[in-house]
């Protein structure tokens, strides 16, 4: 028993890190991949949204969940915008994100540390600390859909 976990736990070692480097096989693998991660970071700041509105009752332990899911789930899209073929396949983003790619980055990056900060802000249970965090964070997101995302 104890060989065949070992023997599992090694399998996944070696097996995982070569699924990952193969998750996108095209450029079309790759928009579908980023348009999920946003999905799932639409989802989110949804939920958080509600609440600092009102619009359904302000729960902080719902909101600490969303904001640390906003940490994790804002370092995932990016990687997509990278794979060969991705700027073909664009879906709904703009070609400045790869002619302007070092603006697209930095923007990537604040928007990173945005989630980081509403993520602080959700621990001391201060609404009004949420909500400037909330409000820098969905600035930070504006301001990249503003510029590279197409209507």
């Amino acid at each position: 028993m104890k060989k065949l976990l070992i023997s599992s736990i090694l399998v996944s070692i070696v097996t995982v890190p070569a699924l990952a480097a193969s998750a996108f096989s095209d450029g079309k693998d790759a928009v579908e991949y980023r348009q999920q991660a946003f999905q799932l970071i639409r989802h989110n700041t949804g939920d958080i949204g509600d609440m600092m509105q009102g619009k359904v009752a302000f729960d902080q332990a719902r909101l600490q969940r969303r904001a640390d899911a906003l940490v994790s789930l804002t370092t995932l899209p990016w990687e997509a915008f990278e794979v060969a073929g991705a700027n073909k396949a664009s879906g709904d983003a703009k070609a400045e994100i790869w002619t302007d790619a070092a603006d697209f980055k930095a923007k990537a990056e604040k928007f990173q540390a945005a989630a980081l900060a509403l993520q602080t802000a959700a621990k001391t249970q201060d609404q009004a600390k949420i909500k400037a965090a909330f409000m820098d964070f969905r600035g930070n997101c504006k301001a990249c859909h503003d510029k590279y995302k197409a209507d």
